[in-house]
């Protein structure tokens, strides 16, 4: 057992008792019999959405479930070493970490039923010093929403709930979109019959993970959106996680290919990941104001309002973590936000009241982390609401104004956007200083390496010039 410097029992022990309960372990080993299953997956999450873990044979369950199984914490990271070698996130003579199933996250593949899945927690490992030993991992990202989403809860008597719109884009023989010229596909039904393989799949095994699957578009050559319920924010992370790597499977099946790229080219709108967001205090959503019926925002739901858009541009490094996330907000007049601002059912804003009680927030993309894009957004909220801060006047008519008064820019680049994002201490408190430091030195690497690269664009503009 793990004691803390002041002899109590550690996170770490108190999940491995809670994971030694017999009624519990009996009922995931019913499950996993009916089933069939003989192997298990032990999952987590990178700073960068990667999944990474193990697999076990199913008859270590038990031990697996108190014990946890270890991985070496630059796996947190991707691994990823930065220009001059060096292995980001502690290098090789970082230490391990401990991944102990949350066992009410079991589900089957349902692909391949001899296979199942946990999602785990992460704690420092049991050789840590005294002190370290045993806690929760702060690298642990999906960790660190459920400890930020409960305090937020605590401290405001609110739950965030959310539902994303996972745009992503299909490229395979057959699924060429075809349509007149200065039209879009978007909505065509015969796009959709094209893509049939692939949406059927999906929402099927989307069904059978748990997903409450409820409605889905074809919205530009090769873009597919598939939706589910909103839930609980901790929960909605899960799924978009889980929804990823269903299509990722789906793709290998049909031999096609998945691609959440946030901008796949300069002639296609982009692929987002909007997060629906209400505030409930029990059954109530406090967004909504029962005595009015046209599209409003009552006080808690202009101060949220206020407060994301005050943090939007420190945000924005989270919401679009890639080089490529922001040539999705340079290309105006294709629904993605390019300044920050909100309005009432307005697709050009980067907050959008899209229906009373749900607030459409349009800046994250494809490549979200959804456990930091959650985190960030309870920060900026929970400061909205505390200092009851002014989002201002709606934005009347398009958000791409040629001429007149303009709201603040989004940040243009991956650079400018870490540079906003290290200087808000609302958003980095959210995630903590160590995935703070961590994610902005795996972005930071990406940036200077994307600068450094020759591009075709450069070929194409000075390869002749010159004489």
């Amino acid at each position: 057992m793990t004691m803390s410097v002041t002899g109590t029992r550690s996170e770490l022990d108190q999940h491995r008792e809670h994971n030694a309960d017999k009624a519990a372990l009996d009922a995931v080993r019913a499950r996993l019999t009916e089933a069939g299953v003989e192997f298990l997956y032990y999952q987590t999450v990178t700073l960068t959405g990667r999944v990474i873990g193990k697999a076990v044979p199913v008859g270590h369950l038990a031990r697996n479930a108190q014990s946890g199984v270890q991985l070496h914490r630059t796996g947190l990271s991707d691994l990823q070493t930065c220009q001059d070698g060096t292995l980001l996130g502690g290098g090789c003579a970082a230490s391990e970490f401990t991944a102990v199933p949350e066992l009410d996250t079991l589900a089957v593949l349902p692909w391949d039923t001899r296979v199942a899945r946990f999602f785990c927690r992460l704690y420092e490992p049991d050789h840590a010093p005294d002190g370290v030993a045993g806690r929760p991992l702060p690298l642990d990202v999906r960790g660190n929403l459920a400890r930020v989403h409960a305090a937020f809860t605590a401290r405001t008597g609110l739950e965030l709930r959310s539902g994303c719109e996972p745009e992503m884009s299909w490229t395979g023989p057959g699924l060429e979109a075809r349509n007149r010229p200065h039209t879009s596909p978007a909505y065509h039904i015969d796009h959709l019959e094209r893509n049939r393989p692939i949406y059927q799949k999906v929402i099927g095994y989307a069904q059978a993970m748990g997903l409450d699957m409820i409605e889905g578009d074809y919205e530009d050559p090769g873009q597919l959106e598939l939706n589910w319920m909103f839930d609980h924010a901790d929960r909605t992370a899960d799924r978009l996680v889980v929804y990823r790597q269903i299509c990722r499977q789906v793709a290998r099946e049909l031999g096609v290919t998945a691609s959440f790229m946030p901008k796949p080219a300069n002639d296609r709108k982009g692929n987002g990941c909007h997060h629906n967001l209400s505030l409930w205090r029990g059954d109530r959503n406090v967004l909504v104001d029962p005595d009015v019926r046209e599209l409003h925002l009552t006080d808690a739901g202009r101060h949220a309002v206020g407060g994301i858009l005050r943090h939007a541009a420190a945000a924005t490094a989270v919401m679009g973590p890639t080089v490529n996330s922001y040539k999705r907000y340079w290309h105006a007049g294709q629904f993605a936000p390019t300044h920050i601002d909100w309005g009432m059912d307005n697709k050009t804003c980067t907050v959008r009241l899209s229906a009373n009680g749900r607030l459409e927030f349009k800046l994250p993309d494809s490549m979200v982390n959804p456990y930091l894009s959650h985190a960030v957004l309870l920060a900026a909220i929970e400061d909205g609401l505390t200092h009851d801060i002014e989002p201002g006047p709606p934005q009347r008519g398009s958000g791409y104004p040629a001429t007149g008064p303009r709201p603040e820019t989004l940040p243009s680049t991956l650079g400018e956007a870490l540079d906003r994002f290290t200087a808000d201490p609302v958003v980095t408190d959210a995630l903590g200083p160590e995935t703070t430091e961590l994610f902005t030195a795996l972005k930071r690497d990406e940036w200077a390496r994307y600068c450094g690269t020759v591009t075709d664009w450069e070929h194409t503009m000075y390869a002749d010039e010159g004489v």
